[in-house]
């Protein structure tokens, strides 16, 4: 993007001189237009620099943090686990005892259903032997003869 080289009318003691002024002039506009440009240029780089080390700082922030999240995150999680396995052990030792203890209860229940079981065969044999015997008195008894009922109705004519 070179500027192409100017060319001026040669003139007694030198080259035209309003000719080169312009030149100069539109050199020298071009110049500050430049440095104008430059300057600009160079704020945008202090204020991209400075966005850069801003984005960079947030950047290192994030990832500490990150960091910080993933080791608590770690952390909850292995404290998890052994509360986890705290909680099945419990849980395991609970079952076991609830199981021995329903094992005992069974015991004793058919322990006692065992005995009831004996004492209501000798109460059936001993009930059975019982009822015999009234069958055998019921046989037995004889209900005395029943007393002729006219004179009782001789008597309530009587007494009208």
């Amino acid at each position: 993007m070179t500027a192409p080289r100017p060319t001026f009318r040669v003139m007694k003691n030198g080259y035209d001189r309003f000719a080169v002024d312009d030149a100069v002039e539109r050199y020298a506009r071009q110049v500050e237009q430049l440095q104008q440009k430059m300057a600009l240029y160079e704020q945008e780089l202090v204020s991209a620099e400075q966005r850069y080390r801003d984005l960079l700082s947030q950047y290192q922030n994030l990832e500490n943090s990150l960091e910080a999240r993933r080791q608590a995150a770690d952390n909850i999680a292995r404290l998890s686990l052994r509360e986890a396995n705290d909680i099945i052990d419990t849980a395991q030792h609970n079952a076991d005892a609830i199981i021995r203890e329903a094992l005992s209860t069974a015991r004793l229940i058919l322990t006692d259903l065992s005995k009831l079981y004996g004492d209501a065969d000798s109460v059936k044999a001993t009930t059975r032997a019982k009822l015999e015997g009234l069958l055998r008195e019921l046989d037995e008894f004889r209900l005395p003869r029943m007393p002729d009922l006219r004179w009782l109705q001789e008597a309530e004519k009587k007494m009208r």
